[in-house]
């Protein structure tokens, strides 16, 4: 069953800049990348605005977008091959610090989803591969690591001509562990040991700081 959203029920800034056409592979932020299907007048809430139709395949909506609020909304084409190639570098890079708790952890990488900056998207992606990879995940992680993962493949699918199926296949690929004694895996291994080594430091120097207030209070007593 196809899912049709009707994007001008809140208030958004008008922009009469809207240059997409019908045919252009388009992102929508948090649901992933479509074809403008068509422009044309339409009716809602009494008013006649002009819309683009959405299809975006990969979760099998259609998205109805006034022109005048594409900007505000976030709207994009899909990346071009020298940005395709940045993200790979995101997605093949090693892990960044995250909260360690879950509910801090998912609440980060939400506000970096809620950019709609492919990039950020990228990285929550790899990161959440990571960890499962590692330690596993939350419910809510598998949950967001699986959406956002649909998400980036459905962007990657128009970008490298892919289908769904090749473009998902390939994602995994690169977030598939690297092989034991290869190059990424040595990287990521120091880049982890180093992480352990800072956060072991850290610890340190609050538990001599806690042992400095001690000492003060004892002095005082």
């Amino acid at each position: 069953m196809t899912e049709t959203i009707d994007d001008d029920l809140f208030e958004i800034p008008i922009s009469t800049d809207c240059d997409f056409q019908v045919g252009d592979n388009v992102v929508y932020p948090h649901h992933g990348a479509g074809v403008v299907k068509s422009r044309a007048p339409r009716t809602v809430l009494g008013e006649e605005r002009e819309y683009l139709r959405i299809r975006i395949l990969h979760n099998d909506m259609t998205v109805h977008v006034p022109c005048d609020q594409a900007n505000a909304v976030g709207l994009r084409r899909v990346i071009d091959e020298d940005t395709v190639r940045k993200v790979l570098g995101v997605l093949e890079g090693p892990c960044t610090d995250m909260p360690k708790n879950w509910n801090r952890r998912f609440k980060h990488n939400r506000e970096k989803i809620k950019t709609g900056n492919i990039y950020e998207l990228a990285e929550v992606v790899r990161n959440l591969a990571t960890r499962e990879n590692e330690k596993g995940l939350s419910t809510g992680e598998k949950q967001m690591f699986t959406r956002t993962k649909k998400v980036l493949a459905s962007e990657l699918m128009y970008a490298l001509e892919k289908t769904e199926d090749e473009a998902e296949e390939y994602l995994d690929g690169i977030l598939a562990p690297p092989a034991e004694g290869s190059p990424q895996a040595i990287a990521l291994a120091a880049h982890a040991a180093a992480a352990a080594a800072a956060a072991e430091d850290e610890a340190d120097d609050e538990d001599e700081s806690a042992d400095e207030t001690d000492a003060e209070l004892a002095l005082q007593d």
